[in-house]
């Protein structure tokens, strides 16, 4: 390879590694009430000395955390929220927050300075995104009235003193035969000087029908991992148990009462209808007859002719016979 790419490729290689370290970021992570890492990751490939160094970290908001100063800590640049509460670790370079609330996340900044005879010269910075998180209490579940089989399952589960606020609750509810799950309505409030988030669900179902025993299981799920509640067990009183049977014994005898009167009604109707029926078959037969008796009774008018006994068609034949000259004949 030619030697001038060779070079050209060196030194690109080498503005790279330096804007890169010069706008380094890592990501931290720390739980509330405990302490966080600030690392620095500065290479101090020239072995410089730290009395010829000044090392400090600042916040979003440009406020000192901790500053080392040509090898001796200077307090008097640092912010009062951070007093007493910083430490720094010369072996890997990390400045140590504790005590850290919700309000210390966000952004830091380690910054690497080189006091030498020319003055001050910038050798090396970096950032740390820090996120606070704090552990939910185990969920606890309280019932909210007596269980009955009238009333049905009223209870709530709540858990508190957490960051980020949680992302769901649901219930589980488990019978000798069946498993089945409920989502609770997430009520949040937050603590306005901790930041720290209190969380609770309700839950409102019927008694299960198939069992008189229920085993409650609440989990909250949060960004860190889900948690889950002691199981609460729950018995259906005798009682409540006979009333139960006894509601159902009564709903199924309505039911059949119901059943026969729609029977009833329908076999009453289906007789109307019949007996509706019937009679229009003999209102028809009856005007068919009556019809028919007219008609013939008309025939009978139009062709009537007056009866006449045979003796006076003889007389009328034998006096037609008679000469009309002859009135002396007579006829016996």
């Amino acid at each position: 390879m030619d030697p001038r790419c060779t070079m050209g490729l060196r030194i690109t290689l080498f503005v790279t590694a330096f804007l890169l370290s010069d706008v380094a970021s890592l990501k931290s992570q720390a739980s509330f009430n405990e302490t966080a890492d600030l690392p620095c990751q500065f290479i101090n490939s020239q072995n410089i000395s730290l009395g010829e160094l000044i090392i400090f970290w600042q916040d979003q908001q440009k406020l000192v955390l901790y500053e080392l100063y040509l090898g001796n800590e200077k307090p008097d640049n640092v912010a009062a929220k951070y007093l007493g509460r910083t430490s720094f670790d010369q072996d890997n370079w990390t400045m140590q927050l504790h005590n850290v609330q919700i309000k210390d996340k966000g952004s830091y900044q380690c910054i690497v300075h080189h006091k030498g005879p020319q003055g001050i010269v910038h050798l090396y910075q970096m950032t740390s995104e820090l996120s606070v998180f704090a552990n939910f209490s185990e969920p606890e579940i309280r019932p909210l009235s007596n269980i009955t089989g009238d009333s049905g399952i009223n209870l709530t589960c709540s858990s508190s003193q957490g960051h980020p606020p949680p992302l769901r609750i649901y219930f589980v509810l488990e019978t000798q035969n069946s498993t089945v799950e409920h989502d609770g309505v997430m009520v949040i409030s937050q603590d306005n000087e901790t930041e720290l988030y209190n969380v609770s669900a309700s839950l409102s179902v019927p008694f299960p029908d198939d069992t008189s025993n229920v085993t409650i299981t609440c989990f909250v799920c949060t960004a860190s991992g889900t948690l889950k509640s002691p199981p609460f067990n729950t018995v259906l009183p005798t009682d409540s148990l006979a009333r139960k049977d006894q509601t159902y014994l009564a709903a199924f005898g309505l039911l059949i009462i119901l059943s026969m009167i729609f029977v009833v009604v329908l076999c009453l109707k289906k007789q109307k209808r019949r007996r509706r029926q019937q009679h229009q078959q003999t209102a028809g037969s009856s005007e068919e007859t009556i019809k028919m008796e007219s008609e013939e009774t008309k025939e009978r008018v139009e062709i009537h002719e007056p009866e006449q006994n045979d003796e006076e068609v003889q007389c009328i034949v034998h006096y037609s016979k008679t000469p009309l000259g002859n009135h002396n004949a007579t006829h016996f």
